[in-house]
C-alpha cells in the first residue's frame, strides 16, 4: 500500500523542513558572537538620509580609511531632492541609524547637507579636507 501524503525521510516536505532547520542552526551559530551594531557597507547603501527638517538623499557609498577601516565619510546622493549631487557627510554628524526603517539621521538641516563638500571621485580626500569638514559644517 502506498500513501500519497507520506512525509517520511526523502519526501520533498521532509527535505525542505531539514533544509530550513539547517539554515536556522547556521544562523543561530553565526549570530552567537555577532555584534548587533555591525552592518556591512552594502547593507547601509541606499538608506535614506533624514536631516533635521526632512529627507535629503540616500547613502550612495562610504569612504573607508584603508589603514584603520574607519568610516571617514558617507557619500550622500541628493539627486531626488537636488539635481545629481553627491555630498560628503562626516560620521560625527550622524545622530542615529534605524535598521528597521532604513534611515540615517543627521544633525544637519537639508541646506547644510546641500552645502557640504561635494564628492569628486577622481580626487582623493586628504586629511586637510577632513579637517575642513570637521570645522566647517
Amino acid at each position: 500500500m502506498m500513501l500519497s501524503s507520506y512525509g517520511g525521510f526523502g519526501a520533498p516536505q521532509a527535505m525542505q523542513q531539514e533544509a530550513e532547520n539547517a539554515r536556522a542552526r547556521a544562523e543561530e551559530g553565526r549570530d552567537k558572537n555577532a555584534d548587533p551594531h555591525l552592518r556591512s557597507c552594502a547593507a547601509v547603501t541606499g538608506y535614506h538620509i533624514h536631516a533635521i527638517d526632512g529627507d535629503i538623499g540616500h547613502v550612495y557609498g562610504m569612504l573607508i580609511d584603508d589603514e584603520t577601516w574607519a568610516v571617514r565619510h558617507l557619500i550622500v546622493e541628493t539627486s531626488n531632492w537636488w539635481a545629481g549631487h553627491q555630498m560628503l557627510i562626516a560620521p560625527q554628524w550622524i545622530e542615529g541609524v534605524s535598521w528597521a526603517e532604513g534611515t540615517v539621521s543627521v544633525k544637519l538641516t537639508r541646506q547644510a547637507v546641500k552645502e557640504a563638500p561635494a564628492f569628486e571621485p577622481p580626487k582623493s580626500v586628504t586629511r586637510e579636507d577632513e579637517a575642513r569638514l570637521m570645522c566647517g559644517r
